[in-house]
């Protein structure tokens, strides 16, 4: 049995991870993130009640797991001291939250650029979350961040701060005419940030090795998901970091060869936010009653999402690089109305099929999605609890899901709460 299991999206995000981490961490000791930030937005439905997590790792709702917050995320001090505030109002033990002293701050002036930079890019915006990810990573990038083991650091945090601002301050007057930032004010106010978070700062990376040695089971929970891989993504239309498998390694410090198993979780159909190539959309009826029956709108932003029919290929692509085990597939319930269902199981270009998913945006926006048919189950089965038991139309459909990806079944989720769950195969 699996010790150190990766969860991932393999799709475009959205696909429900939080419900997976969710369930996965009752038999783990750990949750931990190992990238992104707060334009991570997970929602886990519990006992009639709703939780939005950004940064917070979903293991959170046990008391007793210990939840890691890796040095491969940028850390927005002021949205997790809110999170935190609001999970502790709610009743919830947050004394086990761990932060990597190497992590990344996200500081006000990352913001504003994340909104200045879309802004200048008009029409091709990137459509991001203005949640200053990116300016984060570029900085740490150009070795001008300032990690937490800094920012709790009152005398360290105060030169480094004024020397980046300095910076800043420039480029925001030169290129883009606006008022400079004031050194006085962000330095008061995410002070008091780092006094309050300074008890729960460590070094991860000796932490989770620690625990590894001592046999410690460990979920390491993704944010995004394969398609929005600043490397192997929609690029330019992705985010700023490493949301598949390997990503774990350089974002909390864990060797490859002590991970275990790798689960993806895929969404029953298909849904992305934001600008780029979608071969699978549906921009009619189809797409909008998968909009309205699913609630397809972003748990950070509230935006809309683009919905579509499920596209394989792409699943497949995410095993490919992350080495997806298991398939945690999520809202299959969503489809229980449908009449018919389509699964995309390749691609055609220029009337030849091609056995890839093409770099090229522009290349990409010209594939043709090869369909196959299958017939709706017309049922609830959201009280359903065993594999078998499910209608004998929607098994056809999942077992050719993983016939095309080659990815064998693990979970299938049939509804929101943590206990509309079928286990295919017991992963810890």
């Amino acid at each position: 049995m699996a010790k150190i299991v990766v969860i991932i999206g393999s799709q475009w995000g959205d696909e429900g991870k939080g419900k997976i981490v969710d369930n996965l961490a009752e038999q783990a000791d750990i949750v931990a993130r190992f990238g992104g930030g707060a334009n991570a937005g997970h929602t886990i439905s519990l006992k009639g009640e709703e939780y939005k997590l950004r940064l917070i790792p979903s293991g959170i709702l046990y008391s007793e797991k210990l939840c890691v917050i890796g040095n491969g995320v940028v850390l927005d001090p002021q949205c997790i001291i809110e999170e935190m505030d609001a999970l502790k109002a709610r009743g919830l033990d947050i004394s086990n939250i761990r932060i990597s002293n190497r992590a990344h701050v996200v500081l006000p002036y990352h913001k504003l650029f994340d909104n200045l930079s879309e802004q200048l890019r008009g029409a091709k915006k990137i459509g991001t979350t203005g949640r200053g990810i990116s300016p984060c990573y570029i900085d740490r990038d150009d070795r001008i961040g300032i990690r937490v083991c800094d920012f709790i650091d009152k005398e360290e945090f105060a030169s480094r701060l004024k020397d980046v601002l300095a910076q800043k301050n420039l480029i925001l007057e030169k290129v883009y005419n606006q008022p400079p930032l004031d050194y006085e004010k962000i330095l008061r106010e995410y002070e008091g940030y780092a006094e309050r978070l300074k008890p729960y700062v460590c070094d991860t990376i000796a932490l989770l090795n620690e625990q590894i040695d001592a046999g410690k089971k460990i979920l390491f929970e993704g944010a995004q998901a394969t398609m929005l891989d600043i490397d192997y993504g929609t690029y330019p239309y992705v985010t700023a970091s490493h949301p598949v498998s390997g990503g774990v390694c350089v974002g909390a410090g864990v060797a490859p060869k002590k991970i275990d198993a790798v689960v993806g979780v895929v969404k029953a159909y298909c849904t992305r936010v934001g600008e780029g190539p979608f071969p699978t959309e549906q921009l009619n009826d189809i797409g909008e009653k998968i909009r309205a029956v699913g609630h397809e709108f972003g748990t950070v932003t509230g935006r809309p999402r683009r919905t579509g029919w499920l596209d394989a290929c792409i699943v497949k692509y995410a095993g490919q690089i992350s080495g997806i085990d298991y398939m945690a597939v999520t809202r299959l319930d969503i489809l229980d109305d449908f009449d018919e269902i389509k699964m995309c199981v390749g691609y055609k270009l220029n009337g030849e099929i091609i056995n890839e998913v093409p770099a090229s945006l522009k290349i990409f926006a010209q594939v043709e999605p090869i369909y196959e048919n299958f017939a709706g189950w017309k049922t609830d089965i959201s009280g359903i609890r065993e594999y078998e038991k499910l209608p004998a139309n929607a098994r056809k459909y999942l077992e050719r899901m993983s016939e095309v990806t080659r990815i064998d079944l693990g979970i299938v989720s049939v509804g929101p709460n943590r206990d509309q769950t079928i286990v295919v195969k017991n992963i810890f």
